[in-house]
């Protein structure tokens, strides 16, 4: 019986998230709200006094409503006596119609009163009435209630359908949100060349000619929709500076979005659009500090009325080192210099007190460097840690640094990146789990006050900003065991649960194969690099690129399929979520892989070269007719040029490449050794370069051609401890789940405790002969919570005492400048391995200890002879045996 109550417990712990969802039903029960029935609407009460950005979500909720209904209720400005009748909308202290009922002792205000951007949703003498606590609070709640009557935030962006509904009721009783785990969340446009601008030019504001005003709005509806609230716009050359357009800046105030800058760009200033191009060398604070600062205070004077919040220091034009300082010494005095000037600034412009004036201070590339060697950021300012550009934050703040910084801590984060060693700006393949990982733990070690999320083109990146932004809203609605619901729950909100479980095992499987490799890193080498195989060709091992494609070509037959059943109403939004994804990520995998191979067909003298080279002329095609759908069919042209027909612009010159390879395939003597199959749809095998995982009899992993691969979340037992314990994270890693030690926050243990005061994961197996082993760990390349320490973790094999493994390459001041970080973070893991030890026939134990947290391990492989180098991937760093 205790087992069957507890087993209920469980199912209604886990059908929490669902059951909210069900607050707004079809049928009628006692109580309820009548928001919609039949042709009875209930009308939407706004006060005129109330914010404009309040007003304007009352007008946008009456559109949705018509979206879900085909009905649109009338907008008044006065409550009307009729009741049952009226949905009150209204912002305390600023709405009599809220006011009036708080007064009366109608409204428990107290529930949110003072606190930042909280709502309350309740019915009270039979009015439905959502009360915020400032203006995006009741914003958020307007748009808590269109998500429930079944209108997605991505309406608009991603053309999402929602059902079609006669009958809308509102459950009885009180709904508080808010208020949010991250105070500052949003996102930023970068690197918008290639699509949001030229889309926004062309199709969606050729009145502007550049992204403007009406792009603007949409962004910041979204950005309330998803309960963010900051923009750092778009501040490539290409696009018209944000300020430039006046009407810029009062959208973003109407809308109630706080506007900012990126990290390179102090005080609401667009140094590529507005310093003059001209007087490149006088954007230099040691020669030029009157013009310098004439030009910040210029844009304090048209915006400081506005709730901004403003980027501190100073960079070069775009994006480089600060011009005119050079050495440690004086590049930090001088930014301390800058540090004064600007908050001078806002003091003049806007309070006197520049300490309650918002502000972020980035320590983006160099400046970190500076900031270690205790450069004076003012304590109130805000300091926002980069991760390395490719998902794994650089720096975690240290317990006396957060007791010392009253502004507090927060993440600069990429899912689009144009720069070294390979950009990605088209694809959006950086999985929720790794996002949840870092962000998880950046919010537990101190990193709470402000989470910016660079998306590019922001198409086709919705699924990694609709996570980001429900993590920074409330950190712990996704946990480890809710988090492989994640892709289920947004399939479900788009599309309805019929198809949802089915479009999450399709994501699922895209970010595993996108997280091996990203699409727009099939080159392999780094820029400037000369050409070199990858680990899908090499010539001991060509099967694995093929295996690889054949996944994916599986993969995009899958969606297709799934598309096929889709009602037409929704297949747009599909299209552009799930579907081109997946085909663009296939399709680009397909000639790159094809090119590889036609290079070692010809080394081999194949006859499949041809077929090799029509592979990739087929890959191509595919790509380029996935793009021209998504351009030209989608939502009736609505996103023509938001793809390039290329996205990875190497069509031409990859051809060129592999032409070059035979010029007279007839001359193509007859292939030595088994040809490459020709049908490879149903090759599938070991992933991406590593040896697939072993087989497991009687408990213990076997080995097979002198390898034990064992999957890290295969642990045959674990070992616990108070306050620490290693947990599956899952739908993280390449091949598998990885496994971290959680809390994170749990304290480091001595090598010499290991053995009796770590938690402990102990992996059984069998070797068949007595042999040397070498043992390969493969872990997330992520950065360690002590700056500069290492990955370290300790392991043991049998009886043996622990010994301590340490990872030290592309860690620390790598980060950016090293091969081995390249190839971490290209690969997306980072390699050791133990030294060699004499293993004897028989049953063993491997034990991996925590020594630090922060470690996440994906793989381990035992080499008893039979291991490839190709199955390695980054080069490994020879483990300690301390």
């Amino acid at each position: 019986m205790k087992k069957l109550t507890l087993l209920f417990a469980a199912l209604a712990a886990l059908s929490l998230k669902a059951a909210d969802l069900t607050w707004v039903r079809d049928t009628y029960q006692s109580g309820d709200f009548r928001l919609a029935q039949g042709a009875q609407l209930a009308p939407v009460c706004v006060a005129p006094e109330d914010f404009e950005c309040v007003r304007l979500a009352a007008n946008l909720f009456a559109s949705d409503v018509e979206r879900v209904t085909g009905r649109k209720p009338a907008v008044a400005t006065e409550a009307t006596q009729s009741a049952g009748s009226a949905m009150v909308i209204g912002t305390l202290g600023q709405s009599p119609l809220i006011d009036r009922l708080v007064a009366a002792g109608k409204l428990d205000a107290g529930q949110i009163k003072g606190q930042w951007e909280s709502f309350l949703i309740t019915v009270v003498d039979g009015s439905l009435v959502i009360a915020g606590s400032d203006r995006r609070g009741t914003a958020y709640g307007v748009f808590e209630l269109s998500r429930a009557i079944g209108v997605s935030p991505w309406y608009w962006w991603a053309d999402v359908t929602p059902e079609h509904r006669d009958n809308l009721f509102v459950a009885a009783g009180t709904r508080k949100f808010g208020p949010p785990s991250v105070q500052y969340r949003g996102i930023f446009i970068n690197d918008e060349d290639w699509a949001l601008q030229p889309w926004a030019a062309k199709t969606f504001e050729p009145e502007v000619g550049n992204i403007g005003p009406k792009t603007y709005a949409k962004m910041c509806e979204l950005l309330l929709r998803l309960k963010a609230n900051t923009l750092w716009p778009a501040m490539h050359e290409c696009s018209t500076p944000f300020n430039a357009i006046p009407e810029n800046k009062l959208v973003a105030d109407r809308y109630g979005i706080v506007m900012g800058a990126s990290h390179c760009e102090p005080l609401l200033r667009n140094n590529v659009g507005e310093w003059p191009q001209d007087n490149q060398a006088g954007y230099n604070f040691l020669t030029n500090p009157g013009g310098v600062t004439k030009y910040w205070e210029e844009r304090l004077q048209t915006n400081g009325k506005y709730e901004n919040l403003y980027t501190i220091g100073m960079r070069g034009i775009h994006d480089g080192p600060m011009q005119g300082p050079r050495g440690d010494t004086q590049i930090i005095a001088t930014l301390e210099k800058i540090f004064g000037v600007q908050r001078d600034l806002l003091a003049k412009y806007v309070n006197p007190d520049p300490a309650k004036v918002p502000q972020i201070f980035c320590p983006y590339k160099e400046l970190l460097a500076y900031f270690l060697k205790d450069l004076k950021v003012p304590p109130d300012v805000t300091v926002v840690f980069p991760d390395d550009n490719f998902g794994y934050i650089r720096y975690y703040p240290t317990p006396e640094q957060i007791a010392a910084r009253p502004g507090g801590f927060g993440v600069y984060y990429h899912i689009s990146y144009l720069g070294h060693p390979l950009s990605y700006v088209w694809l959006d393949t950086t999985p929720p789990a790794l996002i949840w990982e870092e962000m998880s733990k950046a919010y537990d070690h101190g990193m709470q006050k402000f989470w910016m999320l660079n998306v590019g083109d922001l198409k086709p990146g919705e699924i990694g900003i609709d996570f980001f932004m429900q993590m920074a809203w409330d950190v712990n609605e996704w946990d480890l065991d809710t988090l492989p619901n994640y892709l289920n729950h947004f399939a479900a909100e788009q599309f309805g649960a019929v198809h949802a479980q089915e479009i999450a095992e399709v994501m699922a499987d895209y970010y595993q194969l996108g997280y091996q490799r990203k699409p727009e890193h099939t080159q392999w080498q780094g820029l400037g690099e000369p050409p070199r195989p990858s680990e899908f060709s090499h010539a001991e091992g060509a099967n694995e690129g093929v295996e690889r494609l054949a996944r994916y070509q599986r993969l995009a037959s899958r969606v297709k399929q799934l598309e096929a059943v889709m009602p037409k109403t929704e297949q747009d939004a599909f299209y552009e979520l799930v579907e081109y994804p997946i085909l663009g990520s296939a399709a680009a995998n397909r000639r790159f892989i094809a090119k590889e191979m036609a290079s070692l067909a010809l080394s081999q003298h194949r006859a499949s070269l041809g077929e090799w080279i029509g592979e990739f002329d087929a890959g191509t095609a595919e790509l380029v007719a996935a793009s021209d759908r998504y351009n030209n069919d989608l939502a009736g042209g609505k996103w023509k040029g938001m793809m390039e027909d290329d996205p990875l612009l190497v069509s031409r010159a990859y051809r060129n490449a592999v032409l070059r390879l035979a010029p007279n395939l007839k001359q193509i003597a007859p292939a030595i050794g088994p040809e490459i199959p020709a049908a490879i749809e149903n090759q599938i095998g070991p992933i991406g370069g590593r040896p697939a995982p072993s087989e497991r009899l009687a408990g213990r992993w076997i080995e097979s051609d002198g390898v034990v691969s064992i999957l890290a979340e295969h642990f045959s037992s674990q070992t616990d401890k108070p306050g620490a314990a290693w947990r599956v994270i899952p739908g993280l890693g390449r091949t598998g789940d990885a496994v971290a030690v959680f809390p994170t926050t749990a304290p480091s243990v001595e090598l010499a405790r290991a053995a009796t005061a770590a938690p402990v994961l102990q992996y059984d197996f069998y070797l068949s002969h007595a042999r040397n082993a070498t043992i390969h760990y493969s872990l997330i390349p992520t950065q360690p919570f002590a700056y500069g320490t290492g990955l370290r973790f300790a392991m043991a094999m049998d009886n043996d005492a622990p010994r301590l493994v340490t990872i030290t390459a592309g860690v620390g001041a790598e980060v950016g400048s090293s091969s081995a970080w390249e190839e971490n973070v290209l690969a997306n893991t980072t390699t050791a391995m133990s030294p060699p030890t004499f293993a004897i026939a028989g049953a063993h134990t491997l034990r991996i200890y925590m020594v630090d947290p922060g470690v996440v391990l994906e793989k381990i492989v035992i080499d008893l002879g039979g291991l490839r180098p190709s199955y390695l991937g980054p080069p490994e760093t020879l483990a300690s045996a301390k």
